[in-house]
């Protein structure tokens, strides 16, 4: 299975992903690049690191979202790399309509709540806030609707009462980096969600 990472921060899922894969532990899984709308991104720096692709692709004038032109572009370099499975690893962009129909399938994104709960930006610090007692991650496919797609697995984390918003966080990322790779892993070899 060959697998586009696409990113926009410093990479730490990515990381975890290409240091599974190292160790053997990403099933049928191979990364064959990655791409950031960010020329400065940490993530682009795992790609000398870990003998991969790694580039900055524009993504137009727009904050949250790609141009028309810029999602062209990404539909073209991301086809060239013949993937199976593109896994959005922290990337802050909006993926519309004729991004998803070029890869149907075929993206998944990882979100730091237990969708469908807390959607959307800070799923961690919206948990914290809202007196919740689990907060946790999701790996779900990419529809047209943010963090709606089909669930295919989550890793639960206990909100304890002492805890502070960045133990929280602490707690969140590492249950991620560990279901992530996980969840990739099961992909390649053909099995199916766990929801």
């Amino acid at each position: 299975m060959r697998v586009v990472i696409l990113g926009s921060g410093r990479g730490s899922n990515a990381a975890t992903i290409l240091q599974a894969e190292r160790a053997g532990k990403l099933g049928d899984a191979t990364v064959v690049a990655i791409f950031s709308d960010k020329p400065d991104a940490k993530i682009l720096e795992l790609g000398k690191e870990f003998g991969v692709e790694a580039r900055y692709i524009d993504p137009g004038s727009f904050r949250t979202k790609l141009t028309g032109e810029a999602e062209q572009n990404y539909i073209e370099e991301i086809a060239a790399c013949r993937p199976d499975l593109i896994v959005l690893a922290g990337f802050m962009r909006i993926i519309k309509e004729p991004f998803i129909e070029a890869f149907p399938n075929k993206i998944i994104n990882l979100h730091p709540s237990l969708l469908p709960a807390f959607k959307g930006l800070d799923g961690i610090g919206q948990a914290y806030r809202s007196g919740a007692k689990y907060s946790g991650c999701t790996v779900h496919y990419v529809t047209s609707e943010v963090d709606g797609g089909p669930i295919i697995d989550q890793s639960a984390v206990r909100i304890e009462p002492n805890d502070t918003l960045e133990e929280l966080e602490t707690k969140v990322h590492a249950a991620e980096h560990k279901l992530l790779p996980l969840v990739i892993a099961r992909l390649s070899v053909g099995e199916k969600s766990r929801t």
